[in-house]
């Protein structure tokens, strides 16, 4: 079974864009008829929709796209259940108890929150995020990939702190995945491998990619 776990880029259907970023466009260039085929001219920013944070987004000399490792993006996922937080509600350490035994080095870390369901609403801004001392630990285990279901791991409400779970795993040559959906859909798989990868752009702080995650 393959779950999609990637937000349709849609002209017309819902989206969400973090504020100040390209959102996503499409126009037709060639169209049968009269053309012979028909092509598009699309546009978008590196954090349009599904995609990742190489860690050149804000590490000053990080790692693009196109430099990143590709085992790190296609890797055994672990799927942690968190849905049922408040409105920015806090992930803390005790949230990944249940899965802490197969959180080892090089596995992708994946929060379910449940909030792709506002996915194209104001609420989905007011996402939970994971505190700072997560991503410490988790790094501190050897992982270096996670994802949400959310515009961002970070607290983004208010001023305090922010950023800080980016800087702690891009800035540990990390990679974060963020606006994936349908990971409801992924929490009782068995043994599930993830792939996240991306477009491979040679200026990519970021780039959009077609998640999905898989059992055996």
């Amino acid at each position: 079974m393959i779950v999609d776990l990637t937000h349709t880029l849609s002209t017309t259907g819902p989206m969400s864009a973090w504020p100040g970023h390209p959102t996503y466009s499409a126009v037709q260039t060639c169209c049968i008829p009269p053309d012979p085929s028909n092509v598009h001219a699309i546009s978008l920013g590196t954090h349009t929709g599904t995609h990742i944070d190489a860690p050149f987004h804000f590490v000053p000399h990080g790692a693009k796209v196109a430099e990143l490792d590709l085992a790190l993006l296609v890797a055994r996922a672990v799927v942690v259940d968190v849905r049922g937080k408040e409105p920015c509600g806090a992930i803390s350490w005790g949230d990944l108890e249940r899965w802490e035994a197969q959180i080892t080095e090089g596995v992708v870390v994946i929060f379910c929150t449940g909030w792709s369901r506002y996915w194209g609403q104001p609420d989905y801004a007011n996402h939970p995020y994971v505190e700072v001392e997560v991503a410490e630990k988790l790094v501190a285990r050897g992982v270096r990939v996670i994802g949400s279901d959310t515009f961002s791991p970070d607290q983004h409400q208010n001023d305090r702190a922010p950023d800080e779970v980016h800087r702690v795993i891009l800035g540990n040559g990390g990679v974060i995945a963020e606006n994936l959906c349908n990971l409801e859909q992924a929490l009782d798989l068995e043994a599930p491998t993830i792939s996240l990868l991306p477009l491979k752009l040679d200026a990519g702080d970021g780039a959009p990619v077609r998640a999905v995650v898989w059992s055996p």
